[in-house]
């Protein structure tokens, strides 16, 4: 009896030491929850970025997503056996002190197998630098969790087939391009959590504004109110110690430049909506910047009886002449069913400087589109400050909506806006603002709609009499 007993008891001990050490069943559960660290793991796309400010839990995502995959037990994706992923770090100091730590807290001991170490000793792997950690499968067989750091350069990145990289902070360059290739083959992920430091680098370019239109791309910015275990007495401490430049990527996860962003009102969140068919009453106009070497870019706008502004497809292409734009203006109004006038031709608002002729044309660039069907009007307000001001307004979120929406698909204009910072005078980098200028063109334009004026059965029938009285009156009756 007494031996059931101390069995019994035994078994009770050992689950309880399970409980307290399973981080891992515990992450985000209970009555507060990272709503943000869910979206991330929610996410199914394959290049998915976390820029986040410190303690704001960026790194503890990147870790349970690691750990996830290796056991095969991803509550979001498809799970496979034999994983085989690495952890990317800056240095090897700072792979022991955060992410070996991270993931060695998620994974419970009895789900590894085997840990490989690069120096120190495995039964004593917090305190050493790791190579492998080998775990336990759930659907049979091991995973591999390797460790990899930037320091070690690019040579050491090649050769592997992977399933997942993971860096936790952001890489060279030369790094990540690897790495991309690393999981081709496999169709693996590649996820970073990172605090955006180091101003505007690649990752700035290539994940944030997405310049490559690459459809896999997914980030989100994760900031110290979005971490429901971070007191809010450490906030208000922390907040204190900085200043705003600082305050931004290290509270807010923000890339931050030394000139700032013209529209830092912009939410990609909030202003970037689905397509949706527009009502025919709402097409306003077209606007356009041209451009022949440099990007054309054009863009439909709509208008609903709110005022409310909406973008609603583009046109941006560079290096083609004027026959192939103003087809391309064509077919994309076409397949919107924008209004047209009764010979078949579009209007739409261009830059002034379209009226000038050059020495290599006898013909400017709007009379070459009024020829072709597109009745472009220069008489565009193209005052920088005074514009600027004016989309300023209508991004501006009056109680909790603004008045500017943008198509997803408009992607060029929305990386411009993204990327539209003050130069280092008091005007904007006159870089990749094409977009930028056609949309301040259009609302220095001020649109306004009104909903249709509809009579009444009785309005109709007093028009039709007055009208008759006046015909009897005209012919001396």
């Amino acid at each position: 009896m007494n031996e059931l007993l101390q069995k019994i008891q035994a078994i009770e001990r050992e689950q309880k030491f399970r409980a307290e050490h399973d981080f891992l069943a515990r992450y985000n559960k209970g009555r507060k929850k990272h709503k943000k660290q869910l979206a991330f793991h929610r996410c199914k796309k394959r290049n998915r970025w976390v820029f986040g400010g410190n303690r704001s839990g960026k790194t503890e995502c990147g870790a349970v997503e690691a750990v996830w995959m290796a056991r095969g037990i991803h509550p979001y994706r498809r799970n496979r056996a034999n994983v085989f992923g690495w952890v990317v770090s800056l240095t090897t100091q700072v792979q022991r002190d955060v992410a070996q730590k991270k993931i060695l807290q998620y994974l419970r001991p009895d789900w590894i197998e085997d840990i490989v170490m690069t120096s120190g000793r495995k039964d004593n792997p917090k305190t050493g630098v790791i190579d492998q950690i080998i775990v336990k499968n759930v659907f049979g067989g091991t995973s591999v969790i390797g460790f990899k750091s930037c320091d070690q350069g690019r040579e050491r990145f090649q050769g592997s087939s992977l399933d997942f990289v993971w860096f936790d902070e952001e890489p060279p360059q030369d790094v990540y391009e690897e790495c991309l290739m690393r999981v081709v083959d496999r169709k693996g992920d590649i996820f970073g959590t990172m605090t955006p430091l180091k101003g505007l680098t690649f990752v700035y370019g290539e994940i944030y504004l997405n310049r490559k239109n690459n459809p896999e791309i997914w980030y989100e910015f994760m900031e110290w109110a979005d971490n429901p275990y971070l007191p809010k007495r450490e906030i208000a401490l922390l907040e204190r110690t900085m200043d705003e430049t600082t305050m931004q990527s290290r509270r807010y996860g923000r890339f931050a430049a030394r000139e700032g962003l013209v529209y830092p009102e912009f939410d990609e969140r909030v202003h970037v909506i689905p397509p949706f068919t527009v009502p025919p009453d709402w097409q306003d106009n077209i606007s356009i910047d041209p451009g022949l070497k440099n990007p054309l870019s054009a863009h439909w706008y709509a208008v609903d009886f709110d005022g409310n502004v909406y973008v609603v497809a583009e046109h941006y292409a560079a290096g083609r002449d004027v026959d192939f734009h103003a087809d391309a203006l064509h077919e994309i109004s076409k397949r919107l069913g924008w209004k047209k006038d009764s010979k078949g031709r579009i209007s739409a608002l261009i830059d002034a400087a379209a009226t000038q002729r050059t020495l290599a044309s006898t013909k400017s660039v709007s009379e070459l589109f009024y020829e072709r069907g597109v009745l472009v009007n220069p008489r565009v307000n193209k005052d920088v400050f005074s514009g600027i001001a004016q989309v300023k307004a209508y991004l501006n979120q009056k109680n909790g909506l603004p008045n500017l929406y943008i198509f997803e698909n408009c992607t060029n204009m929305i990386r411009e806006i993204k990327g539209y910072f003050w130069g280092s005078g008091e005007s904007p980098e006159k870089k990749d603002d094409h977009a930028m200028d056609e949309l301040r063109y259009y609302l220095m334009t001020r649109p306004k709609n009104t909903p249709p004026h509809t009579e009444s059965e009785v309005q109709r029938d007093k028009e039709k009499r007055i009208r008759a009285l006046k015909r009897r009156r005209a012919n001396g009756r």
